[in-house]
């Protein structure tokens, strides 16, 4: 496409640029409007400048593409609920080894849990729990936070769900969800042991430190202050509240309200106490004995072979007409247990038939649709609380940077710089291959990942298909990793970066500030590294 008019142009450069700077710096002074309203913006500048029609703004908007992120969104709100995120934490500090091998478990199970379940989700849910980790075993938090933004967004490459340019890229290249799995995968696991082996070099001395001695049950008390929080992944939002979660509430009352054995507990403190106290006063202790079996009687107790014979005999009538009750709280207790389980494993085998559907090549956005609806159906309660967490304003700013990056396409900028770059570009050379990854590279980190594959995806695919089908496919996957681990680049590469910064920095109690220069001293090397060791495995 051959330059517009010199007006358009401008304008154009005008509408992106005011895009661009709201995306990277959301909270700018003169404009703190943030990511979403700067993605409206830079859209209706387009629209007002005459770049793009309105017709043509509205019919830019993928609509495939928000329907798989919703879907997805929904989905990881159910996983939530049903502790699947829970889990994933737990397996961290689970017979921890020390250090490297605290670092090397971050680096594996942010890089499966991002492929699965979004990069962005992972950080959300892991950082805090990987700070608690950190100070309970009196650890240096920089190089597992490091680990686990830079193992996410290498991981959140080797499926179409991972990451929202792989969105862009699995429904604009109709590659299926096995094809690109297979064709990414070995990079990713090449690519998550040298992260993490770099990590260890760079870090080696600092995990080297002794710990001091810590409590038997130090794991323990890590793993009940993370039972203490809820997350919230759509959303990318923490928040601490016991009640965020109906099932767990509504057992915990019943277990602290209903449960025999605490009242026994309670009857039996309370009766030891005046034991103490009617003793000193000269009453004798069988008179207390048979007082305090009276009162075990009347409160209860978890069954009915615990109580002695006297208490269930005609003689005493309150016990006899006390456990029956008892034993059918017990039985509504046991029931509600199994229904959560049964709800639990509904959940996953759900989301294991996502996959396996998306594996088979079925329609990657009404799949993660019709998982969505079937959770909620499952679910058989208002939608409405789950629903709210999905973060629309994700997908109104898909909408707006859809429609910005078309008005930047039609001025013919992005067709120009790619025709003087094109010749050397070529993926069935590896020289081609190197010049495109690192226009790649500067690219995403300048204009941001997703903006980039929408600009370039296009021109890529079209000069590797006049080569042949296969390098197009191969085109698709080469924009595909290294867009996404340019992320790794510096803190201002990718939105996991900066999701896992501002949680540490607002974590409560055990605050840590991850700065712009430790992550580029670490993410500079890596991303070079990871990205060329990762290219030799694309196929």
């Amino acid at each position: 496409m051959a330059l517009a008019i010199v007006p358009k142009v401008v304008l154009g450069l005008i509408a992106f640029a005011i895009f661009w700077v709201l995306a990277v710096f959301p909270a700018v002074p003169f404009l703190p409007v943030g990511r979403t309203a700067g993605s409206l913006l830079g859209a209706m500048l387009m629209v007002l400048f005459q770049v793009i029609t309105p017709d043509e703004a509205y019919a830019t908007i993928d609509l495939p593409i928000l329907g798989l992120l919703f879907g997805t969104m929904i989905v990881s709100v159910y996983l939530e609920r049903a502790d699947m995120f829970k889990y994933i934490g737990k397996l961290l500090a689970w017979k921890s080894r020390g250090a490297k091998d605290l670092l090397c478990r971050i680096c594996i199970i942010s890089a499966v849990s991002s492929a699965l379940f979004t990069n962005d989700t992972s950080c959300v849910v892991l950082t805090e729990f990987i700070l608690k980790i950190a100070r309970q075993h009196n650890l240096p938090p920089t190089p597992f936070l490091l680990a686990l933004a830079s193992s996410a967004n290498i991981g959140s490459s080797a499926t179409p769900i991972g990451n929202p340019q792989n969105l862009v890229i699995a429904v604009q290249s109709k590659i299926s969800f096995g094809h690109f799995l297979i064709g990414i995968l070995p990079a990713m696991v090449a690519g998550v042991v040298a992260n993490a082996t770099i990590l260890l070099i760079m870090y080696w001395k600092l995990l080297s430190v002794h710990k001091d001695e810590e409590d038997a049950g130090a794991e323990d008390a890590v793993e009940e202050e993370y039972d203490s929080h809820r997350f919230s992944p759509a959303t990318m939002s923490h928040f601490s509240s016991l009640s965020s979660q109906e099932w767990n509430s509504h057992l915990e009352s019943i277990s602290i309200q209903n449960s025999p054995q605490i009242q026994i507990r309670r009857n039996r403190s309370v009766a030891n106490a005046n034991e103490s106290n009617i003793t000193s006063n000269g009453i004798t202790s069988s008179t207390f004995d048979s007082a305090r079996m009276s009162n075990i009687s009347r409160d209860g107790t978890n069954g009915v072979t615990s109580l002695p014979k006297e208490e269930t005999s005609p003689s005493n009538p309150s016990a006899a007409a006390e456990t029956p009750i008892h034993a059918s709280e017990r039985k509504n207790d046991f029931i509600i247990r199994w229904k959560r389980v049964l709800w639990k494993s509904c959940v996953y085998i759900i989301t294991l038939g996502m996959l396996v559907a998306l594996l088979l090549g079925l329609n990657m956005s009404w799949t993660a649709i019709t998982a969505a609806l079937a959770l909620i159906v499952l679910d058989f309660k208002d939608a409405r609380p789950c629903l709210e967490k999905v973060s629309y304003s994700l997908l109104i700013f898909f909408c707006g940077m859809f429609i910005t990056v078309d008005g930047l396409n039609k001025t013919g900028i992005p067709s120009t710089l790619w025709d003087l770059m094109e010749p050397y570009s070529h993926v069935d050379r590896a020289s081609g291959v190197a010049v495109l990854a690192v226009v790649i590279l500067v690219l995403s980190n300048l204009a941001s990942n997703v903006p980039t594959v929408l600009l370039l995806g296009g021109r890529v695919a079209a000069s590797a298909a006049a080569i042949s089908k296969a390098d197009e496919k191969k085109a698709w996957l080469i924009l595909a990793w290294a867009s996404t681990i340019s992320g790794n680049l510096s803190l201002l590469g990718s939105a996991a970066n900066l999701i896992v910064c501002e949680q540490a920095r607002r974590a409560p109690n055990l605050p840590h500030t991850l700065t712009f220069w430790s992550h580029l001293k670490f993410g500079l090397p890596s991303t070079i590294i990871v990205t060329a060791i990762g290219l030799t495995f694309i196929r």
